[in-house]
């Protein structure tokens, strides 16, 4: 029953389809081919595209009930396949993939770039004191943490207590090392006060990967 409908959803998308180059709508499945890295990219791009960031609570519900309609074979006639790839990617972006609740904004894939651009700048500024370096290192581990979460696996709950020592760990670990190779560049006598600066600017690097708890091996994308 579930193939019939689907077939005829398929049906009813293609008629308009002579007019885009949207390849035939797969419900759950990537627009863009994975068997080549060009076709991986643009995932990747439809993934963190911010524009998502902007779509109304009615555009929402709009594309989960063009998505439904598919599901179930009641689409309208004249509906794209490009249409349907739009919903599909609206509803990825803000919602939950197990518990259909919306994604913090801050937290959404989408929201990677607008929200932790002002981090990455803040890690790299120049002449550092331990204060800012302790507290960007903090911040870019806690936004780590939070959009893991956020877009956990949850049909795999892992307790509260494994996420909290993941957490605590990756930023004692991150702060350790910042500020360590701090330390260690100002102590180098050798060298100049340019390759000094010049060093420093790369201390941030090491420390910023560090949440690598298995939360991220379950991580919805």
């Amino acid at each position: 029953m579930a193939d019939t409908a689907t077939t005829a959803s398929a049906a009813a998308a293609s008629p308009a389809n002579a007019s885009t180059d949207a390849p035939p709508f797969q419900l759950g499945k990537p627009r863009f081919q994975q068997t080549s890295f060009y076709g991986r990219f643009r995932h990747f791009l439809d993934i963190i595209d911010p524009r998502t960031l902007f779509v109304t609570e009615r555009r929402l519900r709009e594309a989960v009930q063009l998505l439904e309609d598919y599901k179930h074979g009641t689409l309208r006639p004249g509906v794209t396949n490009e249409q349907l790839w739009g919903a599909q990617k609206i509803k990825q972006a803000i919602l939950h993939p197990d518990t259909n609740e919306k994604i913090f904004m801050p937290f959404r894939m989408s929201g990677y770039i607008p929200f932790g651009t002002p981090i990455v700048v803040g890690l790299l500024l120049p002449n550092q004191t331990l204060a800012s370096t302790v507290f960007w290192q903090w911040l870019n581990q806690s936004h780590n943490a939070c959009v893991n979460y956020a877009n956990r696996n949850a049909t795999k709950p892992s307790p509260a207590s494994k996420f909290i020592q993941g957490y605590l760990g990756a930023v004692i670990s991150a702060v350790s090392i910042a500020v360590g190779l701090n330390v260690l560049v100002q102590k180098a006598n050798k060298f100049t006060p340019a390759t000094r600066l010049l060093v420093q600017r790369f201390v941030p690097f090491p420390a910023v990967d560090l949440w690598l708890g298995d939360e991220d091996q379950n991580l919805h994308t």
